[in-house]
């Protein structure tokens, strides 16, 4: 069943603490990458994850049993109870002091099963991972907030917020597997952390060598879909792409296409379904961004436990016209060019390009611009504290211009994928219609 959308309860959380490493560390500054430090990720990410009671784990409280790991763990991965500092040129830098994270117990008066379907959006998400005053800012702020909810079933909810500039999604699986590791009783993390930001660091002197368009100042030189909506009026829904859903999609494409990934294809399917919904003027420049993980590519390959960013943004661009009155293998052609250009020197020209160019942002809020990332591969549900895997692990919230693809089981036991999405209402009932026409079934699993 679908989370109803009236759900709600109450959480009751103690006093946020600090934790700090269980035994001393390094105190030292560690410099940021140059991928790492770069505007667009400049902010905070939220990460939630769903458990089970596990009656094997009777008279064990996970609260305590996560903040005493988080101590130990934080040993290794020492950097995350540092402070960012700012440098010259808006260098980034961790001052790693030791001061630690914040760490919130709590708990709900609510059931897991009263959550129903388990993927964003998430109602009370905002007591589930509480924003404690002060400390969102990116700079001089506790680099890690936790929260960890006992359930009245006897499951709990594992929340955390991470300062983007120090981990990418791979990074931070790796973080929390390790915490789960020592929560099970390792004496320290199977993968030993590497930080190495040097390699992901410009280069002397900084030659850029690839294009880099998503960076590039759109607003002089091309017109951007110029639509105006009610904030107030947002809507989030979460589709369901499963089997059927995705053989349905590759049978609209030209054949010499159809050995495309699902991902390639879906993301080709809804940029263009999401389009023709926004209804942006025809001459309109949109844009699809793919967030590709580039730690394949790398040659010699970045040393396994490498935990900072790794990953680009490529973007594809056309009209809003030509998107529309095109068949898919034209959105899908392009996805596929895209995805395809980020290699080994791709990310040391992108380095070399922030350094060169002031750590530009790329346009993530234009409406003109589809971001997706695929996180299926990532690991978040294997994520073990002692209580079993997550029944939902992975990202917190649905963004406004973005989509997360994240693997998914429905209640027919089909495995597929969730992707949430963000539209004004009027465009989500048109995107829903359009979505409709050409799968000829519903996708919709939940909104809020």
């Amino acid at each position: 069943m679908a989370p109803p959308s009236g759900l709600s309860f109450i959480v009751r959380r103690r006093q946020p603490e600090m934790v700090a490493p269980a035994k001393a560390t390094p105190h030292e500054v560690k410099n940021l990458s140059d991928i790492d430090d770069q505007g667009s990720l400049r902010s905070q990410i939220p990460v939630i994850q769903f458990y089970r009671n596990n009656p094997s784990m009777r008279g064990r409280d996970p609260v305590e049993v996560i903040r005493k790991a988080l101590a130990e763990t934080l040993v290794f991965y020492y950097p995350f109870a540092g402070r960012l500092r700012e440098g010259p040129n808006q260098k980034l830098m961790v001052d790693c002091n030791g001061d630690g994270v914040v760490f919130i117990e709590a708990d709900a008066d609510v059931t897991l099963e009263e959550f129903g379907d388990l993927h964003p959006p998430f109602p009370g998400l905002e007591e589930l991972l509480y924003d404690v005053p002060g400390t969102s800012d990116i700079l001089d702020t506790p680099l890690l907030l936790i929260q960890a909810t006992r359930l009245k079933c006897g499951g709990f909810i594992f929340a955390l917020r991470l300062n983007h500039t120090m981990s990418d999604a791979a990074g931070v699986v790796q973080f929390m597997r390790a915490l789960g590791e020592i929560a099970r009783g390792a004496r320290r993390p199977l993968t030993p952390p590497v930080w190495r930001r040097e390699l992901l660091t410009a280069r002397d002197p900084p030659r850029v060598t690839c294009m880099h368009g998503e960076y590039g100042d759109v607003s002089n030189t091309e017109e951007m879909v110029t639509i105006a909506f009610n904030a107030m009026d947002m809507v989030h829904h979460s589709f369901f792409f499963g089997p059927n859903e995705i053989a349905s999609i590759r049978n609209q494409i030209p054949y010499h296409l159809r050995q495309s990934s699902n991902f390639e294809i879906i993301t080709a399917f809804l940029w263009r379904c999401r389009t023709i919904a926004l209804q942006p003027n025809d001459d309109d420049k949109v844009r699809i961004i793919c967030v590709v993980n580039a730690r394949a590519k790398f040659n010699p390959p970045l040393p396994e436990g490498y935990y900072g960013n790794a990953f680009a943004f490529p973007m594809a661009v056309t009209t809003a016209g030509k998107l529309r009155r095109s068949p898919l293998g034209y959105a899908l052609e392009l996805v596929k060019k895209v995805k395809g250009i980020v290699t080994d020197e791709y990310m040391h020209s992108l380095a070399d390009f922030m350094v060169i160019n002031g750590r530009p942002l790329s346009p993530f809020n234009e409406w003109g611009t589809y971001s997706v990332s695929d996180v299926t591969r990532a690991g978040f549900h294997g994520v073990d504290f002692g209580w079993g895997k997550a029944v939902y692990g992975g990202p917190a919230r649905v963004v406004k211009t973005a989509s997360f693809y994240i693997p998914f089981k429905n209640d027919k036991g089909q495995e597929g994928l969730v992707v949430p999405l963000c539209l004004p209402g009027e465009a989500m009932e048109r995107f829903v219609t359009e979505l409709d026409t050409m799968l000829k079934t519903r996708l919709i699993t939940s909104s809020l």
